[in-house]
Order: structure tokens, then C-alpha cells, then sequence
């Protein structure tokens, strides 16, 4: 992942949009169990970062994944490891630290 790769992503909302409107896609959360219990997007999955390569549950190698987690640096990192374990169609949409939509879980 290249320095302009940062600035070529969605923001949050959009990387939402498109997620919604992909038939093959999926969110995920990739911060730790107890980051997600205290509050992540509806409909997310969590696979957290420190997991993803010894993860059981993961999603098919031609779904749509789209990462996030608290400000989009673990999601970057995430983004990169599955690349490399041959998930093609993966996308960083950032970080929570600016999102203002619905939480479940928690008291955020």
C-alpha cells in the first residue's frame, strides 16, 4: 500500500454506501471483541486485527470486504494482510472516530 493510497480512499459514509449497495459485501470491524461490544456499526462483523490470520469465520475470498476500525490505521494494516492471504476485493473505509451514525452496542 503506497503513500496515496491513504488519500485515494472513501471516507467513512461512502465506504457505507458502497458496502450497502454491494450484493457481495461485507463490513467489518476489525478492533479488538471488547472495542466492538462497546459499540460498532450495525450489520458489521468482527474479525479483529491481532486474529485475522488464524480466523475461522472468515468471509468467502470473492466477497467484498470493507474495514474499519477506531481511526483507520488497524484497518490499513488489516487491508494489507488480507491482500496477502488472497482476499482481492478489500477496501479501508477509516475510522469511527468521525462518524456520527447509528452504534450498537455500548453507551457511545
Amino acid at each position: 500500500m503506497g503513500l496515496f493510497d491513504f488519500f485515494s480512499r472513501p471516507s467513512l459514509q461512502e465506504g457505507l454506501d458502497r458496502c450497502k449497495a454491494d450484493p457481495k459485501g461485507v463490513l467489518v470491524d476489525v478492533r479488538t471483541p471488547e472495542e466492538y461490544e462497546e459499540g460498532h456499526i450495525p450489520g458489521s462483523r468482527n474479525l479483529p486485527l491481532d486474529e485475522l490470520v488464524q480466523a475461522k469465520n472468515m468471509p468467502d475470498r470473492n466477497a467484498s470486504l470493507y474495514l474499519y476500525c477506531h481511526s483507520g490505521a488497524r484497518s490499513r494494516q488489516a487491508a494489507a494482510m488480507l491482500k496477502r492471504m488472497g482476499y482481492w476485493n478489500v477496501t479501508n473505509i477509516g475510522g469511527l472516530m468521525g462518524y456520527r451514525g447509528t452504534i450498537e452496542g455500548g453507551t457511545r
